[in-house]
């Protein structure tokens, strides 16, 4: 099991609008996803923000290859996407976890 933590970044400005997109659009887009085993679509409560909103998507894959196939396929077409309607108002970081030791799957 191989996952992928993606956070996306939304100024005060935009975050009605990008709540709608996460829920609409790119919902859609998660749920299509051929190699995703699992996902957690998220928004992030946390204190160490004090402009904008983060949300997060968790993506479990069977292996590494999975992984790698969507970073090279799927995640640049979603970034495509995201930069297209929101530009830089919208910022995404990626961060892999190669768990060691797990009770949820």
């Amino acid at each position: 099991m191989k996952i992928l933590s993606l956070t996306f970044h939304s100024v005060q400005e935009i975050i009605t609008v990008w709540e709608n997109y996460l829920q609409q659009e790119f919902s859609e887009m998660i749920d299509n996803l051929l190699d995703v085993e699992k996902y957690i679509l998220s928004e992030v409560e946390s204190e160490m923000i004090q402009e904008g909103k983060n949300y997060n998507l968790l993506l479990v894959f069977e292996n590494e290859e999975y992984r790698q196939q969507f970073l090279e396929s799927e995640l640049v077409n979603l970034e495509e996407r995201i930069v297209q309607k929101f530009g830089n108002q919208v910022m995404l970081f990626c961060t892999f976890l190669n768990p060691k030791k797990s009770r949820l799957i």
